[in-house]
């Protein structure tokens, strides 16, 4: 899925500049290598798949990197480095992939008493809890049409001790993931996003370069989408703001309706027990503050306790 939207970034960027020439680097992070263990234990997203890519960009070895801006820590500043493109937003829902054979009704029954629920985000957990409260959630890795062929074909999924968890008989994964690789027919059903909040930065492509470099930033702003960026802003200052962390169950999502922008944002506790959420709406040429207000309503609520709680022991 990495390489399908570095090619869009290369797409994007040769139609915007003819003239260009664009290399693709590919480029495998310990989390790509590391298909067993919980991304907590490489310091969560940032560490699995952002820190490496990073120290190589500071090291000159690349002009710029893409990442999911999901899997940005976005409580941190990141010296010397700056995104200095996000595209255009892709769908940012949910969708919920069954195993062959197995039915929407039936799985629904009981709310899903007996079936087993891959992911591995918390965020995606603590929800499927909530929607579906006799489910068992398990640890599951992969990419998008790995963990589709783990599904399909009935596979365990290794855990880090040496065990074994499974088989999956449904998956939550990202919509925009599963266009990415093709697969979006195995959406048994979108989740609304008012159901389902996404992961702050879903379904936007970042582009991160080194700071001073000035004409890689100068070619890359013209990718570089308005709405997307502002969206980006609001969400990720509700990050800032409640010092969320990779373990915390957080989500949150900005949509702009002419001059105006909704942003929408939830905590919740990993078991799916407890559920905070806040929404503000404010001028969309001032994302940041509406992030703000957002994020401290969230605090007034309680948030910073349900946070606290999921932090590793």
């Amino acid at each position: 899925m990495a390489l399908v939207q570095t090619e869009e970034i290369a797409r994007r960027l040769t139609a915007a500049i003819p003239t260009l020439e664009v290399e693709i680097v590919k480029f495998e992070t310990t989390g790509d290598a590391d298909q067993t263990s919980k991304l907590l234990t490489h310091g969560g997203k940032g560490g699995a798949f952002v820190a490496e890519i990073r120290r190589a960009m500071r090291e000159g070895k690349l002009h710029a990197a893409m990442h999911s801006l999901k899997d940005m820590p976005g409580n941190e500043e990141t010296p010397g480095l700056v995104v200095a493109a996000l595209l255009s937003r892709d769908p940012p829902g949910d969708v919920l992939v069954l195993r062959p054979g197995l039915s929407l009704d039936e799985f629904r029954k009981d709310g899903g008493r007996g079936f087993k629920i891959g992911t591995n985000a918390v965020r995606r957990a603590a929800y499927a809890r909530r929607l579906f409260p006799n489910v068992e959630i398990i640890h599951f890795r992969g990419a998008a049409d790995t963990r589709i062929r783990k599904l399909d074909k009935g596979e365990l999924q290794r855990l880090p001790n040496g065990g074994t968890v499974g088989p999956a008989d449904a998956l939550i994964m990202a919509r925009s993931g599963l266009e990415r690789v093709g697969l979006i027919e195995r959406a048994a059903y979108e989740f609304p996003v008012a159901d389902m909040l996404p992961a702050v930065g879903q379904g936007i492509v970042a582009v991160e370069c080194v700071a001073s470099d000035w004409e890689t930033r100068r070619i890359l702003a013209s990718i570089d989408d308005a709405a997307a960026r502002a969206c980006a802003d609001a969400e990720r200052e509700v990050l800032w703001v409640l010092n969320g962390h990779c373990n915390s169950p957080i989500a949150g999502f900005a949509a702009i309706d002419g001059n105006a922008m909704t942003l929408t944002a939830s905590v919740l506790d990993e078991a799916g027990g407890r559920f905070i959420e806040a929404q503000h709406s404010g001028p969309a040429d001032r994302p940041r503050e509406l992030g703000r207000a957002v994020g401290l309503d969230l605090l007034a609520k309680g948030a910073a306790e349900l946070i606290e709680s999921s932090r590793p022991r």
